[in-house]
């Protein structure tokens, strides 16, 4: 059967699909709205008959591709939830954000632009509401980070705790309750099997939901909420002085996320809370990511029109022709995309290759015939390769300027410079180093080239800024 991409408003195709398979598993992202459209994705399933059987977490980056294959020899459906980048095996995908890459370009796409995947599943895409009213306004809340407009404060969002208070209303106190459910759920996310079970055990209902993850707390004896709360606490105090944290004209500037070791520590809006009156946050991150967002909090934050996703493009536009000319190997791209896979993942294919960039990569053969020995090839994991085999991948590659434009995205809020990991990276020095690169000395050309994109960044927004 061809696989394709059913249409996410309605679904037009799953009484076939239904006649097809009797079973799925859902991949989902692993944040409130995945977790909770990859529920609302199963309750929609079951009223076609369809079970879910399985379901696992899927991440940007290296671990995009560490999925395992489903099982079943094609018995079991595939679908992916709440991800903008899709794969030719998926059978079904549903997204929410502004665009999606890695689709197979011969596949029909409609993906609805909303505040929350699960919104839509549940309200547009099921003939029956799954979630109520007052949890999809939380988890799109959450997701749209919509805090000024609903005069919701930074501690409200990073809270642990949950007690009703008598003096605020019934929806207050729902929302209190969600964003704790949040904060739970996003200090084990990491742990083994813990969103899968989530997502398997729960029903559409976000009490539903907290008291399973207070139920798996106490069954794999995870740490207490009293214990969360005191490393969060801890965790806000270190980066109030750490030394990869500043504040330039009301742009917080950082670099990584400190140590985040300790559960419960990390939170992305600390420096929000570190700094209340700043208007943006550049951080870097050393994988090789730059992140911009606008305070979510000041409810008075005038943009002055500034656009956070037009800054990236210029900031881009000043290295394009350097890009342009750099060449990314095949090989160098199959390595990075499966430093994490395991036994039975899906891996980085050609198919994979090309729905990502589509048919911008240059061959130096340009023949139909080392396509086809590509595809061949790709199709195993690069550890298992031979060094003739992996000689015939450097024979395809694509520039860095169009990797990094396929793998960046961003609006006016918020925006990404994604893919710069790629960049200087070499197998051959990785197995040479002992493998890995000596993170003290920075060694990385990945790691150098992000400190510039953010610092260029920082300087071309604080001149809008002045501008305004």
């Amino acid at each position: 059967m061809k696989r394709r991409v059913i249409k996410e408003s309605g679904l037009r195709d799953i009484n076939a699909l239904s006649d097809r398979y009797q079973k799925a598993k859902i991949y989902f992202h692993q944040d409130l709205d995945g977790v909770t459209t990859a529920i609302a994705m199963k309750e929609y399933l079951a009223q076609y008959g369809i079970k879910t059987v399985d379901c696992e977490v899927i991440q940007y980056g290296d671990k995009e591709w560490a999925i395992k294959k489903p099982e079943g020899s094609g018995d079991v459906m595939p679908v992916l939830v709440d991800f903008a980048h899709g794969k030719p095996m998926f059978v079904i995908h549903t997204d929410h954000h502004d665009t999606q890459a890695g689709v197979d370009d011969k596949t029909a796409t409609n993906f609805k632009a909303s505040r929350s995947n699960v919104e839509t599943i549940s309200q547009t895409v099921s003939p029956k509401e799954l979630f109520p009213s007052d949890d999809l306004l939380l988890i799109s809340t959450v997701d749209s980070a919509n805090f000024a407009p609903q005069d919701i404060s930074v501690d409200e969002v990073i809270n642990y705790l949950f007690k009703i208070d008598k003096d605020k209303s019934l929806q207050r106190n729902k929302m209190a309750m969600g964003f704790v459910c949040n904060k739970l759920l996003l200090a084990f996310k990491n742990k083994p099997e813990f969103l899968e079970e989530l997502v398997m055990k729960s029903t559409p209902s976000l009490l539903n939901i907290l008291h399973n993850i207070k139920r798996i707390m106490e069954e794999k004896g995870y740490a207490p909420v009293e214990q969360l709360k005191k490393n969060q606490e801890n965790y806000v105090e270190t980066m109030k002085t750490h030394p990869n944290v500043k504040v330039l004209d009301n742009v917080i500037v950082q670099y990584g996320g400190g140590n985040m070791m300790k559960p419960g520590s990390y939170d992305r809006y600390t420096p929000f809370k570190n700094n209340p009156e700043a208007d943006f946050i550049v951080i870097a991150w050393p994988l090789g990511l730059v992140q911009a967002s606008c305070n979510p909090y000041k409810k008075d934050r005038a943009l002055k029109g500034i656009n956070l996703g037009e800054i990236k493009d210029e900031v881009l536009g000043k290295w394009k022709s350097q890009l342009q000319d750099r060449q990314i190997p095949l090989s160098t791209i199959k390595w990075v995309s499966e430093l994490s896979v395991g036994e039975g993942s899906v891996g980085f294919t050609f198919k994979d290759f090309v729905a990502l960039y589509g048919e911008k990569f240059k061959s130096m053969d340009n023949g139909k015939e080392l396509i086809t020995i590509i595809g061949d090839v790709m199709s195993k994991p690069y550890k298992s390769l031979s060094d003739k085999q992996k000689a015939i991948m450097e024979k395809i590659s694509i520039s860095a300027w169009d990797l990094i434009q396929a793998n960046s995205g961003g609006h006016k809020c918020i925006t990404n410079i994604s893919g710069l990991n790629y960049l200087g990276k070499n197998p051959q020095r990785y197995s040479n180093s002992g493998g890995s690169y000596q993170k003290s000395e920075e060694d990385s050309p990945a790691v150098k080239f992000t400190k510039m994109i953010q610092s260029e960044f920082v300087r071309v927004l604080q001149s809008k800024i002045n501008e305004g």
